[in-house]
């Protein structure tokens, strides 16, 4: 197994796993984006956050990004953190080591804190995220209403750097030594 940065080649591959899920509550969306919608979201994150994918001889098995979690300036040391795995492949370690990846970009990008909601119940992606180190911090009840339901979602955090008062502001994936993202991961 390999992990890489995203291409914009991957997206088909990537949108065929998220639409795994789309009728489930583990995405709040309910309705499949277009190719084209999600090739657009891909670059628009890429322009900031790392967006990995781990493939197996050829094939993507799972993905995993980060984004701003809230808008307002003040925010910008916190990133959220999104995974998805091939319902075949979940429960083998590859999401543990897809984050594991991306927390560490993040760390050489100055994000302080990562995010993750999670619609519940979701037992796997709450065990992988206490695995990590992430503490439950709150749920937002009935947060979100998908195919007739209620979903509360719950709220996980986890600190990756020092919150210093002169904090210097985060900088883009692109402002990181490609080096050293490669080597990270390989590792």
């Amino acid at each position: 197994m390999r992990f890489r940065l995203a291409t914009q080649g991957d997206a088909q591959a990537l949108l065929d796993i998220y639409a795994q899920y789309i009728d489930t509550p583990i995405t709040f969306e309910c309705v499949l984006p277009s190719l084209e919608a999600f090739k657009e979201r891909i670059a628009s994150i890429q322009a900031f956050y790392p967006y990995i994918v781990a493939e197996e001889n050829g094939r993507i098995l799972g993905y995993a990004y980060a984004h701003r979690h809230m808008e307002r300036e003040a925010y910008q040391w916190n990133a959220e953190l999104s995974v998805y795995l091939d319902r075949t492949c979940t429960s083998l370690g590859i999401g543990t080591l897809l984050v594991t990846r991306l927390i560490q970009i993040l760390k050489l990008q100055g994000i302080l804190k990562v995010t993750s909601g999670i619609t519940q119940p979701n037992e796997k992606s709450d065990g992988l995220h206490k695995k990590l180190g992430f503490r439950l911090v709150g749920t937002y009840d009935c947060a979100g209403f998908k195919a007739g339901k209620w979903y509360n979602v719950s709220w996980f955090q986890k600190d990756i750097g020092e919150h210093t008062l002169a904090p210097h502001a985060p900088v883009g994936i692109n402002e990181v030594s490609p080096e050293t993202i490669e080597e990270i991961l390989k590792a």
